[in-house]
C-alpha cells in the first residue's frame, strides 16, 4: 500500500513521487504524482502536487537524483492537485525556469469559476449537497494553499513549436535540455494538457491522460484521450517507451504490462460508449437521472476504474457521454428531459 510522498526509483536519476486519492468526506485532497529527473546538470520537475508533506517529498527526490545546478519545472495542466507547490522551483537556490500550457491559464486564475461550471453541468445527474459555486469552493478549500506560479513562469506557447519524434510517431510540442526532455501536446484530459517524454531514459509520463477510459472534465476531449493512449501503447509495444507513469495510479509500468494497461483503458472506453448508445437507442429524449443510474451500472459491470472514483466524477463522465451522443438540456423545460439535437431538429423539437 503506497502512501503520500513515497518514492519509486525508476533509474539512477529518475524518481516518481507518489500522491494520494481524493477523500472529500475526510477532508483529504487528491495529489497527483510528480516526476523528478536529472538531465545533465538540470533538475527537471514534472508537476509538484500539493500539500506540505508532498513538497518535502519532492525535495527528498531532488536530492536523490542530484547533483544539479539548474532547475526546470514543467506543468502538465492546471488542476490544483498538480500545481500546488510550483513555487518550490524558486526555493532551490539555482537558476530556474517554469513552463505551463497557455490554455490552462484561465482555470488557474479562476479555479472557482472553472469548477462551478463543471458542477453546474452535473446538477441534474447527482446530489452535490450545495449550490455549484459553494460546492466548488468547498472542494478547492481542500487544496489550500495552492501556489501555481514560479517566478520565471512562462507558457510553452511562447516557444517556437517543434515536430518531436518519439519512436515511429511524430508529435507537436517542445524540447528542453538539448532534446533530452520532450513536452508533447495531448489536450485530452483538459484543454491544455501535455505529456512528458524523457528521451534518454525511455520514460513517458502521461499525467492525467491515463486517469480512466473516459474524460470527466467539461473541457475534456474523448478522441484526444483515446489518441494519446493509443500512441502510448504503440510506443511501449515497439520499445521506444520502456517505462510508463501517470498522475494517479501510483505505479510504474514496463513492457507488456504497460501495453496491457493502455489497451484495457481503450477497450473500456469503447465498451462504455457502446453502453451509452444502447441506453439511448431510438430515443429523442432521456431523463438525466434514469440515464445516469443505468450508465453507472454499466460502469460497475465493466469493472471500470480510474482516478478518484466517486459519484461526482462519475456524474461528470456521464454528462460527457450524453453530450457526445447529441443530447442537450431543453431550454424550454429546465430540469426536464434532455433532448437529442439531430439533423433538422433543435433540442426539444422533432424532425419536420
Amino acid at each position: 500500500m503506497s502512501a503520500l510522498g513515497d518514492l519509486i526509483g525508476l533509474d539512477d536519476r529518475t524518481v516518481l513521487v507518489l500522491g494520494q486519492e481524493l477523500d472529500v468526506e475526510h477532508g483529504q485532497p487528491d495529489v497527483g504524482n510528480a516526476l523528478v529527473h536529472r538531465a545533465g546538470d538540470t533538475l527537471v520537475l514534472v508537476d509538484t502536487g500539493v500539500t506540505g508533506p508532498f513538497r518535502a517529498a519532492l525535495r527528498e527526490a531532488a536530492e536523490r537524483v542530484g547533483p544539479w545546478s539548474r532547475a526546470l519545472l514543467l506543468t502538465t495542466h492546471g488542476h490544483p492537485d498538480h500545481i500546488g507547490n510550483n513555487d518550490l522551483v524558486d526555493e532551490l537556490g539555482v537558476p530556474a525556469e517554469h513552463y505551463l500550457p497557455a490554455r490552462e491559464l484561465d482555470q488557474i486564475h479562476d479555479p472557482v469559476g472553472y469548477w462551478t461550471r463543471a458542477f453546474e453541468r452535473i446538477a441534474p445527474f447527482t446530489e452535490l449537497g450545495a449550490p455549484p459555486a459553494q460546492a466548488a469552493r468547498t472542494l478547492l478549500s481542500l487544496f489550500e494553499p495552492v501556489r501555481p506560479f514560479g517566478a520565471s513562469a512562462r507558457t510553452y506557447e511562447e516557444l517556437a513549436p517543434e515536430r518531436v519524434t518519439v519512436g515511429s510517431l511524430r508529435f507537436s510540442g517542445w524540447s528542453f535540455v538539448d532534446g533530452a526532455v520532450r513536452v508533447l501536446r495531448s489536450e485530452g484530459h483538459c484543454a491544455g494538457h501535455v505529456v512528458v517524454h524523457l528521451r534518454d531514459r525511455g520514460v513517458l509520463h502521461l499525467s492525467d491522460e491515463g486517469n480512466g477510459p473516459c474524460g470527466a472534465m467539461a473541457d475534456a476531449d474523448q478522441l484526444k484521450i483515446q489518441t494519446v493512449l493509443g500512441a502510448a501503447a504503440r510506443l511501449c509495444a515497439e520499445g521506444a517507451v520502456t517505462t510508463l507513469t501517470d498522475g494517479h495510479t501510483f505505479a510504474a509500468r514496463r513492457g507488456a504490462e504497460a501495453v496491457a494497461h493502455l489497451d484495457g483503458l481503450l477497450a473500456q472506453a469503447v465498451a462504455l460508449q457502446r453502453a451509452a448508445v444502447e441506453l439511448t437507442r431510438g430515443a429523442d429524449r432521456v431523463e438525466p437521472g434514469v440515464f445516469a443510474a443505468a450508465y453507472g451500472r454499466a460502469v460497475v459491470g465493466l469493472g471500470v476504474t480510474g482516478a478518484n472514483p466517486n459519484p461526482v466524477f462519475l456524474a461528470m463522465t456521464t454528462v460527457n457521454q450524453l453530450r457526445g451522443l447529441g443530447f442537450r438540456p431543453d431550454p424550454a423545460a429546465p430540469g426536464g428531459p434532455w433532448c437529442r439535437a439531430g439533423a433538422g431538429r433543435p433540442p426539444g423539437g422533432r424532425a419536420g
